[in-house]
C-alpha cells in the first residue's frame, strides 16, 4: 500500500485526511510502529509522525505494550455505525430469538468490497468458540452466509468469485492441479446452483475445520440480497441431519427479517 501513490490527485486538504486514514488502516491490519507505516505508505518520517499526533490526539489511535493500537473514538464510530444501519436494528430481536430456539452461534453479515462483513454475533451456549468477530471480514466463497449473500449472482458470477478467493498459480501448479482446480469450480458452482434452488446454503467446514452453518439471505423492499443470518456450530452439534432441520427455523428468521426490511413475497 502507498498513500502517496494512491491518493495523489486529491485536493491538499484530501489528500492529508486520505494520508491519516491508510495510517489507521495499516494499524487495523497490525502495523505497530512508525517505521512500519513509513514503509508501507512511503510518506516522508516528518510527515507520519506529525499524522500520528494528531491521530493519538483523536482518540484514533493509541500507544500499547505491543506498539501502535486503534483508538477509543473508533469503538465509538464504529458502535455509531452499526446502530445506524436499519438492518442491525431490525434483525437484533429476531436473532435473539433464533439463539435462543437453537443455542448456537447467530451471525448477521452483508456483502461489502467483495467480502462478508460480520455484524452481528451471538456466541452459542455449547461447543467451542468460533474465530468470527463483529467487524470480522471473511472470504464470500468459503464461509455459509457468504454463499447466501451470493445467492442472487449467476454462474460467471460465481465462478469469477471462485476464482478470486481460490488462486491457483498456472505456471507453477501441475497440470493436474490445475485440473483439480477446474473441477472444484465446477462442483462449487453446482452446489450454488442448488442453494438457490432451496433459497438456503451451508458450510461444510470450509471456512475454518471443525465448524459448520446453515444460512439464509434477507431482502429489502427491492427483493435484493441485503444481508445475510446463520446458524454456527462445531460439527459434533451440526450432523447433516441437523443442518437440514435447521434450514426452515432459519429462513422463518431470514423472511421476518425481510419483512420488516419491505419484502413481500410473491402471491
Amino acid at each position: 500500500m502507498n498513500a502517496t501513490s494512491t491518493t495523489g490527485d486529491a485536493p491538499k486538504g484530501a489528500q492529508t485526511l486520505l494520508n491519516g486514514l491508510a495510517l489507521v488502516r495499516l494499524v487495523a491490519e497490525g502495523t505497530k510502529d512508525a517505521q512500519g507505516l513509513q514503509v508501507a505508505t512511503g510518506l516522508p518520517r516528518s510527515t507520519v509522525h506529525r499524522l500520528l499526533q494528531a491521530l493519538r490526539s483523536e482518540g484514533y489511535l493509541r500507544d500499547t505494550p505491543a506498539g501502535l493500537g486503534l483508538g477509543s473514538t473508533l469503538i465509538e464510530l464504529g458502535f455509531g455505525a452499526l446502530l445506524s444501519n436499519p438492518l442491525t436494528t431490525v434483525a437484533g430481536p429476531h436473532l435473539d430469538d433464533l439463539a435462543g430456539q437453537v443455542l448456537d452461534t447467530v451471525h448477521l453479515a452483508v456483502r461489502e468490497d467483495g467480502s462478508v462483513l460480520y455484524l452481528m454475533k451471538i456466541p452459542g451456549q455449547r461447543g467451542a468458540e468460533m474465530r468470527s468477530r463483529v467487524g470480522l471480514r471473511m472470504p464470500l466463497t468459503r464461509t455459509g452466509i457468504g454463499k447466501a449473500l451470493l445467492l442472487d449472482d449467476d454462474a460467471a458470477g460465481w465462478a469469477k468469485r471462485w476464482r478470486a478467493e481460490t488462486p491457483v498459480d498456472a505456471t507453477a501448479a501441475s497440470p493436474a492441479a490445475r485440473k483439480a482446480g477446474i473441477r472444484a469450480e465446477e462442483e462449487f458452482v453446482t452446489r450454488m446452483n442448488h442453494y438457490r434452488k432451496g433459497g438456503y446454503s451451508y458450510d461444510m467446514e470450509e471456512n475454518e475445520p471443525g465448524i459448520r452453518c446453515v444460512a439464509a439471505p434477507i431482502r429489502d423492499g427491492s427483493g435484493s440480497i441485503v444481508g445475510a443470518i446463520s446458524v454456527s456450530a462445531t460439527a459434533p452439534y451440526l450432523p447433516a441431519e441437523r443442518m437440514r432441520e435447521l434450514v426452515l427455523p432459519v429462513q422463518h428468521i431470514a423472511t421476518a427479517i425481510s419483512g420488516e426490511m419491505g419484502y413481500r413475497t410473491a402471491r
